[in-house]
């Protein structure tokens, strides 16, 4: 019988070829023109929606207020309310109305008031008080 040797470093593997090797990102022309184009379309179709939605926010005129009206304006006391301010403006009308229309006219947020404040009087109301 023969026996057969074979050496130890024909038997060695080589891993190198199993390593992972960084690569860099190529683009080229039409990679950029289209990956350009993947930004700016959805951008150009936010800014041409804003643009054709902007003209349904112009505030329209309001109904109790006609051009050239002058209104009457109360200083508020300390301690006074609009429910208190709606009485005394016109006291044949109801006070919930009054005070909803005082808010819209001087565009306030809550029904609080500060002493010293000016409030405009709508003019239906103030030609009542």
């Amino acid at each position: 019988m023969s026996t057969a040797t074979i050496p130890a470093t024909s038997l060695s593997i080589s891993h190198e070829a199993d390593r992972a090797v960084p690569t860099r990102l190529r683009l080229t022309r039409r990679g950029r023109v289209v990956l350009a184009s993947l930004v700016a379309l959805p951008l150009a179709g936010a800014l041409a929606w804003s643009a054709l939605g902007a003209s349904s926010a112009v505030a329209a005129p309001d109904d109790s207020a006609a051009p050239g009206v002058v209104f009457a304006t109360v200083m508020v006391a300390p301690g006074e309310t609009l429910w208190a301010i709606a009485s005394e403006v016109a006291p044949t009308a109801d006070p919930r109305d009054v005070v909803d229309a005082i808010k819209r006219l001087n565009a306030l947020d809550s029904a609080q008031l500060v002493a010293g404040q000016r409030l405009a009087i709508p003019a239906q109301y103030a030609a009542a008080g």
